[in-house]
């Protein structure tokens, strides 16, 4: 009878270890937790965050298996993501390097006005100023996988079509960052901080005029059928972070951390200015679609929101001077360089 007994247990033992990934048993399987800020539809999910988990799967035979906790999850929350991936809540986290205010204020200088135009020019940028360490300190504690910024943005509204810096004023605005937000201010509008998915009902109720995101956001959270009228003023972009736990990522097996490192950095940031073109694509469809207006800042009013807007810059890279960041001014003088390489 122990004779059955055992050889059944064998064979349910030899049934449960076919159905594991194959090269890996159930003791050597390393679960990820992942967090990203936006929701599971959209395209960054489908073009970024899953690809780069498939490979690092299948490229590690089924030793690694990651879970992705989007918006709306119990760690999807992009105000919670820094402080979660620093402490081991989750193991990787993409997230708004402007959310919260003020935790990133070296990789923030991507932000002032008018510095870029491609979000290919912008990620090359933000990495090459990383790998130089005039940003690192931003990332104690974190093994950074990539850094990119989307094209430069719209501003977009409801019902006010904005033409000339004197139609923002008193417009309540959405901003993702403190250094959008002094622009905003500066130009005459109000700011207001906002998680991308409140934002379409808060324009919904009217709790907000209008917004600055790329088109890629306005075919994600649906928002063409909440505005009327776009600007498109290249004024702007925002930066995003794609981190590790340093803890969790030193404690790796080596194959491990050698799979993460080849399927990151350079090769991963070089991919972001095509893909951000094609997710800005479906919203100028959009756009299209139902008829709303899209007007180009023209050359005369782009010079002067340059000049209104120089006392901003000063301003912001003091503010940034004072909380001890004492090379801002250089960073910035940095990536004016780099902008003017990667968009000759």
């Amino acid at each position: 009878m122990k004779r059955v007994f055992l050889a059944a247990a064998t064979a349910a033992g030899m049934a449960f270890a076919a159905t594991l990934a194959p090269g890996a048993s159930a003791a050597e399987v390393i679960k990820l937790k992942l967090s990203t800020f936006l929701p599971a539809s959209h395209p960054t999910q489908k073009d970024f965050i899953e690809p780069w988990v498939r490979e690092l799967e299948t490229r590690t035979n089924g030793k690694v298996k990651v879970e992705i906790y989007p918006a709306g999850s119990a760690f999807g929350h992009v105000a919670k993501q820094l402080d979660q991936v620093r402490a081991g809540v989750v193991d990787i986290a993409h997230g708004l390097t402007g959310i919260p205010r003020g935790r990133m204020p070296r990789t923030s200088v991507i932000d002032m006005p008018f510095l870029v135009k491609t979000a290919d020019a912008a990620s090359r940028t933000l990495w090459d100023l990383y790998k130089e360490g005039m940003i690192s300190d931003d990332y104690k504690g974190l093994k950074v996988l990539a850094l990119h910024a989307h094209n430069a943005g719209l501003i977009h509204t409801r019902t006010k079509q904005v033409k000339t810096m004197d139609d923002m004023k008193g417009l309540r605005l959405r901003t993702p960052s403190q250094a959008i937000s002094m622009m905003l201010k500066q130009l005459g509008a109000t700011p207001v901080g906002l998680p991308p998915t409140q934002v379409y009902e808060s324009l919904q109720k009217g709790v907000i005029d209008g917004n600055v995101f790329p088109y890629e956001a306005i075919h994600g959270f649906k928002l063409y059928e909440v505005l009327k009228y776009h600007l498109d003023a290249k004024a702007y972009t925002t930066s995003f972070y794609f981190v590790m736990n340093k803890r969790k990522y030193d404690s790796l097996p080596a194959d491990v951390r050698k799979v993460i490192d080849e399927i990151s950095g350079d090769p991963l940031v070089a991919k972001f200015g095509g893909w951000w073109n094609k997710w800005d694509e479906p919203g100028k469809e959009d756009i299209k679609r139902v008829g709303n207006i899209v007007t180009p800042l023209s050359d005369e009013e782009r010079a002067r929101w340059k000049k209104a807007l120089a006392p901003m810059i000063d301003a912001y890279l003091k503010e940034i001077e004072k909380k001890g960041v004492k090379n801002a001014r250089e960073i910035y003088a940095e990536a004016q360089k780099l902008v003017a390489k990667y968009e000759q």
